[in-house]
């Protein structure tokens, strides 16, 4: 019998330097290089890494009304954004390749006037193996960022095994989960923005519904990673922390919980709070299959005579041309 085929997976938790695309994209660089020399064969980047998740912000909107500083703001999170393809882009790519490894990155993408949170895949060789932008931002994220479809919701065989990826609250969606499952994913990327204990106990679910690894991807950020002059945690502003009192540069705005899941949603690793770490595991593929016998949530537990879903891959194109 051949040897069971093992991926070391790293799962970065880290801050951006918000705001700030070419000093992120250097962040960026210095932890695949981290993370490459600890062995990892995929290295996974939180929701927004480049290069800001706008914690805690609005943009000065109201129901009927926008004040001009949160136009000012959204024109420099406009500028830090990262349109596919351009030169940011080849950083990413650069750094794949130079060092082997697959990249994904939570991105902030612009196209045109609209911003989208992004899932990217980039190959060992460089290249661009999958966009997947969030198909539903949630709550105030929907002021900021537009919405994605279909063309993105793939799953890219690989030589590491069937790479998969939904963004934060997107997998609470049971149908964009079904369509990840259906094309038989193995190692299921959840890169997110969400420190609650619960997430905890879904990503178990998910990894054990589904039948494959979970990586849970999130931040770990500080009122210091941000702006001096970034609005929420300045002394004029209303934002407050739970306790009433005003931020402090070190005060911690999200906590992270990074964790590692496999197919039976045993966790390989236990999540990690209030620091920056790579979090490594050695995922046994083989373990994919054997969590199968008793359970397949597109083979042997499904019942399409009953239950079918249909998945419109078409992109989100608002304009045709024709001639």
């Amino acid at each position: 019998m051949a040897p069971a085929r093992v991926v070391k997976v790293a799962a970065v938790q880290a801050a951006p330097v918000s705001f700030d695309l070419d000093k992120s994209l250097e962040k960026l660089g210095r932890l695949v290089g981290e993370a490459a020399a600890g062995g990892a064969d995929l290295v996974v980047f939180p929701e927004a890494f480049l290069s800001a998740y706008p914690w805690r912000y609005a943009f000065d909107a109201t129901i009927g009304a926008r004040e001009p500083r949160g136009r000012e703001w959204f024109a420099k999170y406009h500028a830090s954004a990262v349109a596919v393809p351009s030169p940011a882009v080849d950083i990413i790519s650069k750094a794949a390749k130079s060092h082997g490894v697959y990249i994904q990155v939570g991105i902030i993408e612009k196209d045109g006037g609209t911003l989208y949170c992004t899932a990217l895949l980039v190959g060992r060789d460089g290249s661009v193996l999958l966009k997947h932008r969030k198909l539903i931002p949630t709550a105030v994220e929907r002021l900021v960022w537009g919405r994605g479809a279909g063309d993105g919701l793939g799953v890219v065989q690989t030589d590491i095994g069937k790479i998969g990826t939904l963004i934060c609250w997107e997998n609470y969606m049971p149908a964009a989960r079904m369509a990840l499952y259906q094309q038989g994913v193995e190692i299921y990327l959840a890169p997110n923005a969400d420190d609650l204990p619960s997430w905890v106990a879904s990503m178990q679910h998910i990894a054990k519904e589904g039948r494959c690894f979970v990586v849970s991807v999130n931040s770990m950020c500080k009122v210091a990673d941000f702006p001096s002059d970034y609005p929420p945690f300045t002394p004029e502003h209303h934002d407050r922390k739970p306790d009433g009192s005003q931020w402090e540069p070190e005060d911690i705005v999200n906590r992270g919980g990074s964790f590692i899941v496999g197919p039976l949603g045993v966790p390989l690793t236990e999540p990690v709070w209030d620091k920056e770490e790579i979090i490594f595991a050695d995922l046994k593929l083989s373990e994919v299959i054997e969590s199968r016998l008793d359970f397949d949530p597109v083979g042997s537990y499904a019942r399409p005579d009953v239950f079918t879903l249909t998945v419109n891959t078409k992109p989100g194109t608002n304009v045709n041309f024709t001639t």
